[in-house]
């Protein structure tokens, strides 16, 4: 199960580790994932849902996808749309 965080809690994260990106393109990118997500986005690659936080910078892929591991207990995820798919 992903550990739940909000919007403003991870751009404020991201923003910290990218200094350099566009804080208003990456929220407006975090919110057009989470609608995705909530409309029943699929990822692109296997067809499982996608991972809203980790679809921010490119294309809609869920979690196992995007980073090749399977144990997503540790790794965050908006939490208007945190649950274990």
């Amino acid at each position: 199960m992903f550990v739940p965080v909000t919007v403003d809690e991870f751009v404020k994260s991201y923003m910290k580790s990218n200094p350099k990106e566009n804080v208003d393109e990456i929220r407006k990118a975090l919110v057009r994932a989470v609608e995705a997500k909530k409309t029943g986005a699929v990822c692109s690659n296997c067809g499982r849902p996608i991972w809203a936080i980790g679809s921010v910078t490119g294309t809609y892929r869920c979690f196992t996808c995007i980073t090749g591991e399977a144990d997503n207990s540790e790794d965050y995820e908006i939490d208007c749309v945190c649950f274990d798919a």
